[in-house]
């Protein structure tokens, strides 16, 4: 089902803009602020060599909001902090309700339209609505050229490769992607993989969900596709069970000083992921979480050693 198309009168975007802007003003500039620290590790897009920051932005649910200023002002600080720390990649979806349109409102109304690397996706059937789906999403995001486009949950899978091979060969479109959320899709995607047509795959990958481990991860390795990492705390459900215990004396070694971190840095100490994207909508989680980006991450003996901790939780 797709969203209808709800564009702010000028007299609200005005507001905003100004609103804003006061916040913004506020967390750059305040006498107190300390400074920035080391921006975030990155990795190569193996296609290219273009350098990502490794931890980015997931937006489902969290950027799914209104125009109240309550509502936003959170996610303003949410996207200027990722800026800050050295991040790039917001990954989006028609799926996500409004969240492509608060993604593009925001980033003009902070002036971060350049510093963003966007990523969204198609998610219905039929060339003719893929396109028009596309469209709407160039609009909403307010770009005319896409970062990356991919193929939301392999739906109609045909039509819309055809269509992102013709877009990324025309330049309106700089990389194509497939992505899926459940391990019952990875036999699909390492055999999409495979082919060598897509840049990017997007998969479920944690502690608690390990399944690419098996064959997909080391095929995105081997043909040289980059690999986003969703779902990394599993609806928060890893939290859940590391609730009030304190963190293993390992974690220090990886410069680790919360579980969002860890559960992070285990999934970025795989060699073949080039970015996660945990989403939020909460300043404080965003800071918390690139920071699984800087510092030392876990070798595979360190990375055993934590999923075997990991069970005993």
């Amino acid at each position: 089902m797709n969203e209808p198309d709800r564009t702010p009168s000028r007299r609200d975007v005005l507001r905003m803009l100004a609103r804003l802007g006061a916040l913004a003003a506020m967390s750059v500039a305040h006498p107190g602020a300390a400074a920035a620290p080391q921006p975030i590790a990155l990795r190569p897009v193996p296609r290219t060599g273009e350098a990502l920051p490794v931890v980015g932005l997931g937006t489902w649910q969290t950027f799914d909001v209104g125009d109240a200023a309550a509502e936003r002002a959170p996610l303003a600080q949410v996207l200027q902090g990722l800026v800050a720390h050295g991040g790039r990649l917001v990954d989006s979806s028609p799926m996500y309700g409004r969240a492509e349109a608060v993604v593009g409102e925001l980033a003009a109304a902070l002036g971060l339209q350049q510093a963003l690397f966007y990523a969204t996706k198609v998610w219905t059937t039929g060339r003719a609505e893929g396109v028009r789906q596309m469209e709407t999403s160039f609009r909403r995001m307010r770009v005319e050229r896409m970062d990356l486009m991919q193929i939301h949950n392999l739906v109609d899978l045909r039509a819309h490769t055809a269509t992102l091979k013709a877009w990324k060969e025309a330049g309106r479109i700089r990389y194509m992607g497939i992505t899926h959320y459940h391990a019952g899709a990875h036999d699909e995607l390492a055999r999409l993989v495979r082919t060598g047509d897509y840049d990017f795959v997007q998969v479920n990958y944690s502690l608690g969900e390990r399944a690419a481990d098996a064959r997909l991860l080391p095929l995105a390795r081997e043909t040289g596709t980059a690999v986003i990492v969703n779902r990394p705390f599993v609806e928060g459900s890893l939290f859940r069970r590391a609730r009030g215990k304190p963190l293993p004396a390992w974690a220090a070694e990886i410069d680790c000083t919360s579980w969002a971190q860890v559960f992070l840095k285990w999934i970025l100490g795989h060699p073949a992921v080039t970015c996660v994207i945990p989403g939020t909508g909460n300043p404080k989680h965003l800071a918390d979480n690139v920071n699984a980006g800087r510092g030392r991450m876990p070798d595979a003996a360190l990375r055993a050693r934590m999923l075997a901790d990991f069970e005993r939780l």
